[in-house]
């Protein structure tokens, strides 16, 4: 008799593991002291790490089963990987890990774990295992990647409701708030990656944020959820707590990104005018082609590309060729085009982190090919 209870553990998850690949741990019965929680996990600073995190775990101290699941894992080796992640068809898959693994990596990485055990009858704790190992199964477990309607919060939350048969896991607080709003805290010291999304982000993100989409909106409607006036969370603890360790990049800033507009305004120069107009021009041409090519709702409709403007090519080589009526023409399509912009982003969260680029432009076309035409 293995009287070990580490070794018991391992040699069981590894049958557990071997079960739900020949398909048999669906058939898993549960006992009634099996629980199951939800884990939320906190932020860090690499780009898929910065909303945070969330699992499940079922766990059940009589058939000794601590699993946790994942949605949201892909395989770097997939052919054609980048294009199928622009795309928007990359196929993501749910994977599951032993508890103490799950909790090694995040005490390796110093993230915060925290879990809130789910009040729900026995037989919506055996369906929940049931749907998590039937979406570990080769045929069900590939999804395709939604930034917003399909990542690994998304996906935890529609199985929960699923298991439940009724969507009892809704959105509490911030509906009010767009999911562009409601993204930018967690941008704190990484300027960069908040004005990459804010400009290839297009429309969608500006609708208000009514679904959950991200781990910590998950854990915070968890805790206000009722189900027939009872809370939904029984139990709430802290696995693991770390002070967010904040980005230490010296460039990472919006002082670096006004030195850059600023010297480029100061040193007044033709030639850097036209590289810079070109990288925008080239930019709106990649929005234009991504809300072309991809399936990504949130690359669709963006109307960054009225800044990021295709057109400015064509007005740099009017200039060259001196063609007055063309630079005219093309530079009041650009100024109208701005103008427009500007209005877009009255009341858009971003406004405050394009200005810049903004004013940038405008002096830029004033100095460069409007005084030229007085």
């Amino acid at each position: 008799m293995m009287k070990n209870p580490v070794l018991k553990k391992i040699v069981f998850f590894a049958l557990f593991c071997w079960s739900i690949q020949i398909g048999f741990a669906q058939h898993i019965q549960l006992s009634k002291e099996a629980k199951a929680s939800v884990l939320t996990c906190g932020t860090g600073n690499e780009v898929y790490a910065l909303f945070g995190h969330t699992a499940i775990r079922i766990t059940d101290t009589i058939t000794g089963i601590d699993v946790v699941y994942n949605y949201g894992a892909f395989d770097f080796s997939t052919s054609n990987f980048a294009l199928k992640f622009v795309k928007g068809n990359l196929q993501y898959f749910a994977v599951a890990n032993s508890y103490a693994d799950f909790i090694a990596n995040y005490t390796y990485e110093k993230r915060s774990v925290y879990e809130q055990e789910l009040s729900i009858s026995a037989p919506q704790k055996q369906q929940l295992f049931d749907n998590l190992n039937q979406s570990l199964q080769l045929e069900n477990r590939e999804y395709t990647y939604k930034f917003i309607d399909q990542n690994c919060t998304s996906m935890a939350v529609d199985v929960i409701n699923r298991s439940l048969n009724q969507k009892v896991i809704v959105k509490k607080g911030d509906t009010d708030k767009s999911y562009r709003t409601i993204l930018y805290p967690y941008f704190d010291h990484h300027f960069y990656e908040q004005l990459g999304t804010s400009i290839i982000f297009g429309t969608k993100t500006d609708q208000l944020g009514t679904a959950i989409f991200l781990p910590f909106e998950f854990k915070k409607s968890l805790d206000q959820i009722k189900v027939n006036q009872l809370p939904i969370v029984k139990d709430s603890k802290t696995v693991l707590e770390f002070e967010p360790e904040p980005n230490s990049s010296w460039w990472n800033n919006p002082y670096t990104y006004l030195l850059f507009l600023g010297l480029i305004l100061i040193l007044n120069k033709s030639s850097i005018d036209a590289i810079y107009l070109t990288i925008m021009a080239t930019l709106g041409v990649a929005f234009v082609l991504l809300g072309i090519y991809s399936t990504h709702l949130e690359l669709a409709n963006n109307y960054n590309v009225l800044l990021f403007n295709p057109s400015l090519i064509v007005l740099l080589y009017f200039a060259k060729g001196n063609n007055k009526k063309g630079i005219k023409y093309t530079l009041w399509f650009n100024f109208i085009a701005l103008g427009g912009y500007t209005l877009i982003l009255i009341n858009k969260a971003h406004l405050w982190i394009v200005a810049p680029l903004i004013v940038t432009n405008g002096l830029i076309l004033v100095r460069r090919f409007w005084k030229k035409q007085l």
